[in-house]
């Protein structure tokens, strides 16, 4: 019969595999998270060369600094909703090619992921403005059926209207799924590529 642990069982167990780490283990994990560091430093824009930084670290750490770094990297390329977001998830592409030392299929599929990146963006633009415009149209035919003709001066910012967030709200959620789709499988090839 098959036995079912509480919780507290769970933590236990997991204190105890913790307490049993090796030093190499701890170093290792102490490694990791340097590595991510690194990749927030480099993302943000005070480290030019990922590589080179995990290069100047001695050789038998550079596995846990690069995985570590390379983790955080990937956290970063994801479908942005804005200009500062591109430009981090571009950053992040670029931290990828860095770790790989420029090798060129991983170069090829960064390229790829921007490309996708690059069309979310503008299908994303796109797509909201038509619906802006829809939004927009309908509530002046409505305003002018109300009024009995056009009221002049009435100025209608379809982004506050309810029916343009329900909408918005479902179409972006939508064409997100779709776009994320083609993202998740170029990443995983690049996790593949590098090892990770």
């Amino acid at each position: 019969m098959a036995e079912i642990k509480s919780t507290m069982d769970l933590v236990m167990e997991r204190a105890a595999r913790i307490g049993k780490a090796s030093r190499e283990d701890l170093r290792r994990e102490e490694m990791k998270k340097k590595g991510a560091l690194l990749a927030v430093d480099f993302l943000e824009g005070r480290l030019d060369n990922l590589r080179e930084a995990v290069g100047g670290h001695d050789r038998e750490d550079q596995a846990a600094l690069r995985q570590g770094a390379a983790e955080s990297i990937f956290r970063n390329i994801f479908l942005p909703r804005d200009e500062i977001q591109r430009q981090r998830a571009a950053q992040a592409l670029q931290g990828v090619v860095d770790l790989s030392g420029g090798a060129g299929d991983v170069a090829s599929i960064c390229r790829e992921l921007q490309t996708v990146i690059d069309g979310y963006g503008r299908q994303r633009e796109q797509i909201r403005g038509q619906l802006e415009e829809q939004i927009r149209l309908q509530y002046e035919q409505l305003l002018a059926r109300q009024a009995g003709g056009r009221p002049e001066g009435v100025k209608i910012d379809p982004t506050l209207q309810p029916k343009f967030q329900e909408e918005w709200s479902r179409i972006e959620g939508e064409l997100g799924r779709q776009y994320n789709a083609a993202l998740d499988q170029l990443k995983m090839e690049l996790q593949q590529r590098l090892g990770l």
